[in-house]
Order: structure tokens, then sequence, then C-alpha cells
């Protein structure tokens, strides 16, 4: 899960700041207008001395209570994740979904067509209404962190994609993990558009925006990528890889002593390592159960949540140690998909 909060980061960081900035950049920018005016109507000179000292203590104050919100979003998004069991299969088909979200989203930025404009889900007017009459306070602390706190209600594109992420890890703190590593991410470019003065921030938009619609595009595709590999399917880039790969790693079964004392069965062996499996691509002998022995030492990463799809196994393996897999005999021809539980890392077992 490492990888992932890494991966949510920098997605928030290179496409997240500036998609929110568009959302909810003009309450705070507006909210502090209104209060440099408020302060000095007629002292031009004033008004910049108080912006430029001010404005910062305020855009910080509104990301406090932004990131503050939403780790308690994703905390909550995560527990409601924790009552529904979520098979392989139905896993990644959510991330499927989400990367074709983003894809989506993509294509709305570069308005390719009117339809991708639904990709962008919206809040209703009247809470659109409240919430810029609350941003017309005048006080200098308590209305940045209401506005912070109030943006939970009215997400960008790109964050409901990691509200989505969050649901899936069906876990509170992973879940408030996924949405404190995004908002963390999206704050610097969030702070320094906000800063910034509004033209400068205009130009930044007009050529930075195609920019985050390719990072977002990317994001998707690897995204999809990582869905079918959690559903088992032949066609995600890493087992198109393995397949037309000139230097392939099948590494044979060896007979040996069952761990449950049957000494007809077979067992293969599987190094689970941070940067995945060693070996990927395994042959074992066909019609004969086969045991599965996992071996971790010292692994962080996401490899330790072991998923089968088409056995329906997931298993999540301790840092250090072995586990034992019983796998049910499988037709001759016939291929096992396993991968880790973001579809980050994977591999295959070809049966002969």
């Amino acid at each position: 899960m490492d990888n992932i909060l890494l991966a949510t980061f920098i997605t928030g960081l290179t496409a997240g700041g500036l998609s929110c900035f568009a959302v909810q950049g003009g309450l705070l920018s507006g909210s502090l207008a209104r209060q440099v005016e408020a302060d000095n109507p007629k002292d031009r000179v004033t008004q910049e001395a108080i912006s430029s000292k001010g404005m910062a203590l305020s855009v910080v104050l509104f990301l406090a209570a932004k990131l503050f919100a939403y780790t308690l979003l994703g905390f909550g998004l995560g527990w409601l994740g924790s009552f529904f069991y979520l098979s392989p299969l139905m896993k990644g088909g959510i991330q499927i979904a989400v990367g074709i979200f983003l894809l989506g989203n993509a294509l709305r930025m570069f308005n390719v067509h009117p339809i991708f404009r639904y990709f962008s889900f919206e809040p209703p007017s009247q809470l659109t209404r409240y919430i810029r009459r609350i941003s017309k306070g005048n006080d200098r602390l308590a209305t940045p962190l209401f506005l912070g706190a109030l943006t939970v209600l009215i997400p960008c594109g790109v964050t409901q994609s990691a509200m989505a992420v969050a649901v899936g890890t069906g876990s509170p703190l992973w879940g408030a993990a996924i949405m404190f590593a995004f908002v963390l991410g999206t704050s610097p470019t969030f702070f320094g558009v906000t800063v910034l003065a509004t033209g400068l921030a205009k130009v930044f938009q007009k050529y930075f925006l195609p920019i985050v619609a390719v990072i977002i595009m990317g994001l998707g595709l690897y995204t999809i990528d990582g869905g079918l590999n959690l559903i088992g399917s032949p066609i995600s880039s890493s087992a198109l890889w393995r397949t037309l790969s000139d230097v392939p790693q099948p590494v044979a079964a060896k007979a040996a002593p069952s761990m449950a004392g049957d000494p007809s069965s077979n067992v293969v062996k599987i190094n689970v390592i941070n940067s995945g499996y060693s070996p990927n691509r395994l042959t074992a002998p066909a019609g004969q159960p086969i045991q599965l022995v996992l071996v971790t030492k010292n692994t962080q990463s996401c490899s330790r949540a072991f998923v089968i799809p088409s056995l329906n196994i997931q298993k999540n393996l301790p840092a250090t140690g072995e586990t034992v897999l019983n796998i049910p005999p499988q037709k001759a021809g016939s291929s096992l998909h396993f991968t880790c539980s973001m579809g980050m890392y994977s591999g295959v077992i070809q049966f002969q």
C-alpha cells in the first residue's frame, strides 16, 4: 500500500491541485479580496500590504481545515467500504471504473465532446450558493477554516476518484491515509496559485491545464491496467509483456514432500519482494494439486496483499515468513494470474 499512497500523493500534486483550485479556489480568493476591501476600502497601498501578509496565513488555515476534513472523510469512506466484501473481480471493476472516470475528466479538459461534461459531478446549486454566502464573512481566522472544512461538499473530479479508491480499501485507516496523501499533494499547487496574482493564475491555467489533462489521462490508463490485473485479464500491459517477452522466466514446479504430508503434491515457490514477484512467470504440472509457497523478507509494499482472481483467493502476507496456499488441480494449457490487491504487480502460473 505504500506505493499507492505515493501514487495518490503524486496525483494530488500534479493533477489534483489545479483541479481543486478551479472548483474551490474562487471561494477563498473572493473571501480574501472582500476582507481586504472591508479593512481598507480606499488605501490601495495598505491593501497590498495586508494582502501579502494576511493572505498566506488565510490560505494555510484553509488548507489545514481541508486536510483535516478530508482525512476524516477518508476514514468514513474506508469504514463504509469495510462493510462490503469485495471480491477481486469487484475490486478490479471498481478500479477500471475509476480509470474510465479519470479518462473522461481528461477528455473533458480537452473539450473533446460535450458528453464528457458528465464526468464531473457538480453539487446542488443551493449548496454552492450557501457556501458562497458564508464566504462573505470578514473573520480572518474563522472564515478560511470554515470554508476549508466545507470543501468536502464540493469535491473536484480528481478528488472524487481518490474518494472511490478510499472506499475500495475497505479500511478506515487506509481510507484516511489515501485522502490525507491526496489532499497533502494538492496543497502546494493550491497555495501557490491562490497567492499569485489573478492574471498570473490565468496564464498558469492556460498553459498548464493541457499538461494536467495529459497526466490525468496517463493515470487513468494506469488505473485501468491495474484493474485488468485484478480481474485476471490477459490483455493488461504486464500480461501482454510477459507473453511477448523474448526472455521469459519459467520455473518448473518441483516434486517435494508436501507440508501437509502428501508426497504426491508439488511445491512452487515465489519470492514476494517490494518491487513485485520473483519469478513472475512459472510453469507447473497440470492435473495435480499444487502448494504455492510465498516467501517474504522485510517486504512492505502492496505485493504482500496477494490475490488470485480466478480462485477468489485474497491473502495478506506477513512482512517476513512463508505462507502456503493450496491450489487445486488445473487443466493442461490453463493459466492462473496472480497480482497484488491494487493490480500494480502481477504474474502468471502456466500449467502443462
